[in-house]
């Protein structure tokens, strides 16, 4: 397993990341047991959950449950700021809230410290500096080692940053965004500000939800159980004539140089600027063990070239 730096700081990362969001909903305790161990003995170091995922703590408590002594093995990643109750009363990024979080994800994750604690969501109702002077706190006391943020527009990460600068914070060394062969919006200037910032970028649905597995074809209905089968909502949003084309067209492109589209998706990434881990989730060992594998195509110049031109 290749190991990486996430962005300008010294914490170091598996290039193939765990996504838990899976854990406590479409994969029961045992399931998720033997995907975590799976993933620790493959080489994977970055676990990485979040407070609301699997019914708001679920995750995190398989999480808690699972790693017992085997958690000094990992980076662990957490996240708040979304909802964590139907009545508005626990969210956001104040600091109020903040120091109700993360003791909330420690209770959960059954840890002293959260090695990336990041911010789920911009708070506009927060000032920035109020966000990072209590995760500064946090950092300070030790139960957190570094922060980071996800789906940040790229002004508010500059604002962070100079923020931090400013009154002499911690910083964040991170980004988490969707970022994939068929979603590159990000591109446009999110990267460019990870680029400038070094931030290490963590991107999140590599697969789009699993339209880059190979195993959807156009014009037949999804096969029983997958994603898109059971999530109409992500299969709208994904199965478009576009993205099927796109798909089709990479598919071609994997298999003509003996590869898989789930390693061209993967590879890709990989060589992407800034692309620390790339953040996949799995409901079955065997998805693992493939996703581990997925990042050893070394993609040319030429090569990188032809599939810029296809997805465009």
């Amino acid at each position: 397993m290749q190991i990486r730096n996430l962005g300008g700081s010294g914490l170091r990362v598996s290039a193939v990341g765990l996504g838990c969001n899976n854990f406590g909903q479409r994969t029961d305790l045992e399931t998720s047991r033997k995907v975590i161990h799976r993933a620790l003995d493959l080489g994977i170091t970055l676990f990485d959950t979040a407070d609301v995922y699997a019914g708001m703590g679920g995750s995190e408590t398989v999480l808690g449950t699972v790693l017992g002594d085997r958690r000094k093995e990992i980076v662990l990643a957490t996240k708040f700021s979304k909802p964590m109750a139907t009545d508005g009363t626990k969210q956001g990024a104040s600091r109020r809230y903040i120091m109700s979080a993360v003791e909330a994800s420690l209770k959960r994750l059954k840890t002293d410290y959260i090695d990336l604690y990041q911010q789920h969501d911009y708070d506009p109702l927060t000032p920035i500096e109020e966000t990072l002077r209590a995760l500064d706190d946090l950092i300070r006391q030790g139960k957190v080692r570094y922060i980071g943020n996800s789906n940040f527009p790229a002004w508010r990460i500059a604002e962070a940053e100079f923020t931090a600068r400013a009154a002499n914070l911690n910083r964040f060394i991170s980004c988490q965004d969707e970022y994939s062969l068929l979603v590159r919006g990000i591109e446009k200037e999110l990267l460019p500000a990870a680029q400038e910032y070094k931030l290490g970028l963590l991107p999140y649905f590599p697969l789009a939800s699993g339209l880059l597995t190979g195993k959807y074809k156009r014009g037949a209905a999804a096969p029983e159980g997958t994603r898109f089968a059971t999530t109409p909502r992500l299969r709208d949003q994904y199965v478009t004539s576009r993205n099927e084309e796109i798909a089709e067209k990479l598919q071609a492109f994997a298999q003509a140089r003996g590869h898989t589209l789930l390693e061209l998706a993967f590879s890709w990434l990989a060589a992407r600027p800034q692309v620390a881990s790339v953040i996949a989730g799995a409901t079955r060992v065997e998805q693992v063990e493939q996703n581990v594998k997925a990042i050893g195509w070394s993609l040319s110049a030429q090569e990188m070239a032809e599939i810029d031109q296809i997805t465009k």
